[in-house]
């Protein structure tokens, strides 16, 4: 992954580890804190230095988030001040949390533990901009150092004074802050280039004179050979550590009407929650929309409004012609945990994928998206996050779309991904529909924004994020949480949220079904933990095949079941509400 790694961390750096994915960021960070060892070298810590860690996928802790806020030591009284911090109740159960929650509510746990240098592995993820924000104040005032790996390119120029680039298995570092990494980089790039051709040239010379030269052909100049040998294998080494690059295209299809979706005073609401008061807007073939706003605000709901996928409680919705629709959902909602690479590149069967209306063998696809043969074979399951979003990319371009909506598309990708995605959104010529927290992904993209505050207020602004913040300050302020056992918000699919239970009488059967969802809440979520940690043995799919099929399927109907179950708890205690009311 890397060899001969020279890395020093100072009291209050902040710096950021950049690199692609899978080149073997997470391992270094765990390499410095000690969690692994390394295969040579040394690694030396200031006696007394404490470490914490937000890893990319948290592991919350305890019946509430202050059990978790304080697992690491943390004093109590510091764990309930950096969740309200993180705009978090420290009475909050920690069952059922959305990632948002769970991502701030271990923000919160590293940040009480009052550490000498923090560790962030893809912080932002699951944040929304108001989360992400607060962030970086803490982070620009903290007195520790902190390293940290990020996609996001706003967040890092905001709280980075250094730079650590993990490349072809070396780390160079940029005593500056990331604004001035892309410049740099450039710059070692072209240099590197121009020594590689040097190189080459150099080897072809020493080529034809080994095999030319009368002399070398007497004398059999063993020291040449050797030489010309040695080139070629520093030439080999060379060429093998330059990284593939991410191939993507995207068709537009046959062309949709000039009007794409057009809302008229359009209002949506669960329950006693308003999502969305009276709001009209009107998106135009070309267009590129971007949607904001704090998680649970309802963009998703806006979203499905605009596709004719949900009724309005009031207002009218009228979609255009020859739509052609392809959605990139943030829950990988489509890839089941059991089906391979390969499976999920060719849903209909055969070894073929039908890319863009040409046939192409569904390996040659693969490796477009970075990925190896070997890994065709290969359980979903088994994939890193930025594998799963290339493979989901992978899926959604290949088909004709003139109505292109993402929704996160962002989280687990590495830069490089994400500018080959700007560049080819950029010379698209359909209609995109964004809903991002990547406040630079929306400035580069957006021709308008829509922000919605979590209230039920919805503002639409030419341009992207900044044009929007410029010209509606104070427009997304905080929502405060609500008290723990009070009604929640709604989620981003649109489900309604539970309300506090009453004496109110439902019928025999949905009092019936209420118990037994609530049963179903406490027990499912240990039933999916043990068939999740069956299933991460790495030898059970060679070992035994028919085993690991049948705890996918068993994984994925609990899955089903606790969804359901959730469904159904919201759906009724909101009817208790509304009796009671």
């Amino acid at each position: 992954m890397f060899d001969g790694v020279d890395l020093a961390i100072a009291p209050g750096d902040r710096a950021c580890l950049v690199g692609r994915n899978g080149a073997g960021k997470s391992t270094l960070m765990k390499i410095v804190m000690g969690l692994i060892e390394p295969d040579s070298g040394e690694r030396s810590v200031q006696a007394g230095t404490r470490f914490a860690f937000v890893p990319q996928e948290p592991d919350i802790q305890g019946p509430i988030l202050r059990d978790h806020a304080v697992s690491g030591g943390a004093d109590p009284w510091a764990a309930d001040q950096w969740l309200e911090t993180f705009g978090l109740d420290p009475e909050k159960t920690t069952e059922r949390l959305s990632g948002g929650e769970t991502r701030r509510a271990d923000l919160a746990r590293a940040f009480a533990e009052k550490p000498d240098l923090l560790l962030l592995d893809e912080p932002t993820n699951h944040l929304d901009i108001l989360a992400i924000e607060t962030l970086e104040r803490e982070l620009t005032g903290a007195r520790f150092a902190v390293l940290m790996v990020s996609h996001d390119r706003t967040f890092l120029e905001r709280t980075t004074r250094r730079c650590f680039w993990l490349e072809n298995r070396r780390v160079r570092t940029l005593d500056k802050g990331f604004k001035a990494f892309d410049a740099w980089a450039a710059k070692v790039t072209e240099e590197e280039a121009e020594s590689l051709r040097r190189l080459t040239k150099e080897i072809e010379r020493e080529t034809y004179t080994f095999y030319r030269s009368i002399t070398a052909q007497r004398t059999r100049n063993e020291g040449r050979a050797r030489r010309l040998e040695a080139l070629r294998q520093d030439r080999a080494r060379r060429v093998a550590d330059l990284p593939r690059e991410i191939q993507l295209g995207v068709d537009s299809g046959q062309t949709s009407g000039k009007l794409v979706a057009e809302l008229k005073g359009v209002s949506k609401g669960f329950g006693e929650r308003t999502i969305l008061k009276p709001f009209s807007t009107r998106v135009m073939r070309g267009d590129r929309l971007a949607v904001v706003g704090p998680n649970g605000a309802g963009k998703t709901t806006l979203v499905r409004l605009l596709l004719g996928e949900m009724h309005a409680d009031a207002g009218s919705i009228r979609l255009g012609a020859n739509l052609e629709p392809v959605y990139l959902d943030q829950a990988r909602a489509d890839l089941r945990s059991d089906m391979t690479l390969w499976d999920a590149l060719t849903p209909g069967g055969g070894d073929s994928v039908l890319v863009r209306g040409h046939s192409k063998h569904v390996a040659a696809y693969a490796k477009d998206f970075l990925f190896k043969e070997g890994q065709l074979r290969q359980a979903v399951s088994t994939l890193s996050g930025g594998e799963r979003n290339r493979l989901l990319l992978a899926r959604a371009l290949a088909k004709p779309a003139n109505l292109l909506v993402l929704d996160e598309p962002t989280n687990d990708l590495d830069m490089e991904t994400l500018d080959r995605l700007e560049d080819l959104l950029e010379d698209y010529d359909g209609t995109l529909i964004l809903v991002s927290h990547d406040r630079d992904f929306i400035d580069r993209l957006a021709t308008s924004t829509i922000a919605l505050d979590g209230r039920g207020n919805a503002v639409e602004t030419p341009g992207g994020w900044t044009d929007f913040v410029r010209q509606n300050p104070g427009f997304l302020t905080p929502v405060s949480p609500p008290p723990e056992g009070s009604s929640r918000a709604a989620t981003e699919g649109g489900k309604s949220a539970p309300a506090p239970k009453t004496s109110a009488k439902l019928s025999y059967k949905d009092a019936r079904r209420l118990e037994e969802a609530e049963r179903e809440l406490e027990t499912l979520p240990a039933e999916i933990e043990k068939l999740e940690t069956a299933l991460a043995d790495p030898t059970l799919y060679a070992s035994d095949r028919r085993r690991f099929d049948k705890l996918s399927a068993d994984l994925d109907a609990t899955r089903a079941r606790l969804a359901l179950a959730e469904e159904d708890w919201l759906r009724l205690e909101d009817m208790k509400a509304a009796l009671s009311a």
